[in-house]
């Protein structure tokens, strides 16, 4: 028989309905507001908001609460002048050829480039990485369960978190990421998913003329 888990009562508040649906509303105004940013003011971030959003993302749900991720935080000029070099190496193969016409065909309307100055530019850097597996109290090897699904949910609060708090975000994927364990020391058994690039939007800065899908087309209900 398994021992029995310790459990707490639930914290939880109910909320009128107008007040719930108002909120809802109002949530979705501001992340309808959001969007992807290539255009980074150096204007300096306080660290503490960067650690609340931190601690906001660490609050996700994850496979049997392993809790399976480590964000590394990084607004030192070198660390980030070196992330910059080592995306930009990666990058340049990407258009060069190793994405294939059809995914740069994709990515055209967007006026992407190898060019990645926000890496250097923008306050904060944060590499989200995903532990494959961990270790117990003993040091021992242990398995760990649906982790690319809880990491990704961490990151969406984490972008969430953020916004909400008044910051721009940028969500860059060199591929491979492979030197970012290298740059920010980080063990085999983590695997750099995201690199989220953190900041004040700079003057001027402009984005893409976009339409997001209505609400028929992203869901259906039974």
């Amino acid at each position: 028989m398994p021992k029995p888990h310790a459990t707490i009562p639930l914290a939880f508040v109910e909320l009128p309905a107008a007040t719930m649906q108002a909120k809802a509303e109002a949530f979705h105004a501001l992340m309808q507001r959001r969007r992807t940013v290539r255009d980074f003011s150096d204007r300096p971030v306080p660290r503490d908001l960067i650690e609340t959003a931190v601690m906001t993302a660490g609050t996700a749900p994850s496979g049997a609460n392993q809790q399976p991720w480590t964000f590394v935080c990084i607004s030192t000029q070198a660390i980030k002048a070196r992330i910059r070099e080592g995306a930009e190496e990666e990058e340049r193969a990407f258009y060069a050829g190793r994405a294939g016409e059809e995914w740069l065909g994709a990515l055209a309307h967007l006026g992407t480039d190898d060019q990645k100055p926000f890496l250097d530019i923008a306050p904060w850097l944060i590499v989200i990485f995903a532990q494959r597996w961990g270790h117990d109290a003993k040091g021992k090897k242990i398995k760990h369960y649906y982790v690319p699904e809880s990491v990704g949910i961490a990151t969406g609060l984490l972008i969430a978190s953020l916004h909400q708090a008044g910051l721009a975000t940028l969500t860059h994927t060199p591929a491979p990421m492979n030197f970012l364990n290298d740059i920010c020391g980080r063990p085999d058994n983590e695997k750099a998913l995201i690199l989220l690039v953190v900041g004040y939007p700079a003057d001027g800065a402009t984005v893409p003329a976009i339409t997001r899908k209505r609400l028929p087309e992203i869901a259906t209900f039974l």
